[in-house]
């Protein structure tokens, strides 16, 4: 009897340890996994930032390891620098479809159509045409393995252009459809050089990307272009982007500003630019809209400083054009659509703040018409039939757009002479002026302060 009391007692203890033994498996095992998954959690963190190179790689990789795991970080910086969809017009900006496509990578291309996936080698160039059999999947996406995409089927104003991002094609009836997806941050180094000479002075660009960031932000609130989800064309209707070539002090200003936008009252607001002022600018009743509380930053400033106008000594500050009576006539019967006859006067019946033209009548022996709104104005009087003298005594071709809406016509014998200043609209910034301003030591935040009224760079 005690030798089975024994026995029993015996196997009591060994199940006892057994137990013990299998707790210690399963707790080892336990902490091995929660350990494996929290590495594997910290490791797509980084993932998730894609950045563009390598060297911001490393940053990004630091930065997760220094925020103790938060995971909520790669997808603020994300946010940060949300995508924006541009639509690449064909040669000239003259479209929006295009008769095929032809891209290459020097680092080669992958190519994405439904679940399907192909590589291109380098520099070998892929040609698409509306009736690809990889249309019938959907939309095809190229991204380059490293570095930029070239479209050699464009020509921009510096040859064939290369873009970040991704190229996303899609073929409608009409032909295809070219959209590149990039981070604003990345569009803004294409747009910046095309809008402002990268010769200008450094506080000068970094005031162009700040406008440029803030007009891009209000455009990504709706798509311009639905149907292909693209929120804006690369063309003069939104921003110039990518007809001039990246250069490095355009990227610096890009770079030193980053996610920096102009707002009006805590809101961004869309920030005008053009080419040079009379020394006045404009608002927004040049277009026909009333001041209101929403743009009431932008107003008529005097571009000037203690040594006056800051374009005084600049070619376009000051300009005229003399023209024959039946050259403008004819102009402005074509420009108008009405044939008034042989012009016997020209009038500015309105004018809105610093001057500028805002309702013109002209009349002819055979009629009379009423002409409203900057733009209009200037295409009504517009041509290359005849000369435009600038202050410097250099003369260029009239275009389609007579300089500005700053100026006086008078008629003289047989022919109407037209003083003006300034090239553009005159609403928001000049970049000549931003840049004279550069040039008397003023920084960016003062350039865009001058411009616009009661505004924040933030």
């Amino acid at each position: 009897m005690r030798k089975k009391r024994k026995k029993n007692k015996e196997k009591q203890i060994y199940y006892a340890i057994s137990l013990l033994v299998m707790i210690f498996i399963v707790v080892g095992l336990t902490t091995a996994v929660k350990g494996g998954a929290k590495k594997s959690v910290e490791v797509s963190k980084v993932e998730k930032v894609k950045p563009e190179n390598e060297k911001k790689a490393d940053k990004a990789a630091d930065k997760n390891t220094a925020d103790n795991g938060n995971p909520d970080k790669s997808e603020k910086i994300k946010a940060d620098n949300p995508d924006i969809r541009v639509l690449l017009m064909t040669n000239g900006f003259s479209d929006i479809t295009h008769s095929q496509v032809s891209l290459s990578s020097e680092s080669g291309m992958i190519v994405t159509y439904g679940k399907d996936k192909k590589e291109y080698k380098k520099k070998k160039v892929l040609k698409i045409a509306p009736d690809h059999e990889w249309f019938e999947q959907g939309a095809v996406r190229i991204s380059a393995k490293k570095g930029k995409i070239k479209v050699e089927s464009l020509k921009r104003g510096d040859g064939q252009p290369s873009y970040d991002g991704v190229i996303e094609l899609r073929s409608t009836a009409e032909g295809i459809v070219i959209i590149n997806e990039l981070s604003v941050e990345s569009y803004l180094c294409g747009v910046v050089p095309s809008e402002m000479p990268a010769s200008y002075e450094l506080e000068a660009l970094k005031a162009q990307a700040v406008c440029a960031r803030s007009y891009a932000y209000r455009q990504m609130e709706k798509y311009a272009y639905p149907e292909y989800e693209a929120h804006i064309n690369d063309s003069t209707s939104y921003q110039v982007y990518n007809n001039s070539s990246q250069a490095e002090t355009s990227s610096n200003a890009v770079k030193e500003t980053a996610g920096e936008t102009v707002r009006y009252k805590g809101e961004i607001v869309s920030t005008y630019f053009y080419s040079t002022s009379c020394g006045r600018t404009t608002t927004m009743e040049a277009w026909g809209t009333k001041p209101g509380k929403k743009n009431g930053y932008l107003y008529s400033a005097k571009i000037k400083g203690e040594n006056g106008d800051y374009e005084k000594d600049l070619p376009w500050y000051r300009w005229s054009v003399t023209v024959p009576v039946k050259t403008l006539s004819n102009l402005i019967g074509l420009n108008t659509g009405k044939d008034i006859g042989l012009l016997e006067s020209v009038e500015i019946t309105k004018r809105g703040p610093g001057d500028v033209a805002v309702a013109m009548k002209a009349v002819g022996d055979k009629g009379s018409v009423t002409v409203k709104t900057e733009n209009k104005i200037r295409r009504a009087l517009g041509g290359s039939e005849y000369k435009i003298k600038r202050q410097d005594g250099s003369e260029t071709n009239g275009r389609d757009l007579l300089p500005s809406a700053f100026f006086t016509i008078e008629k003289k014998g047989e022919e109407f002479v037209i003083e003006g200043g300034g090239f553009g609209h005159g609403i928001g910034m000049s970049q000549t002026g931003a840049n004279e301003m550069a040039k008397q030591s003023k920084d960016y935040k003062e350039i865009l302060s001058l411009f616009y009224k009661d505004i924040t760079v933030e």
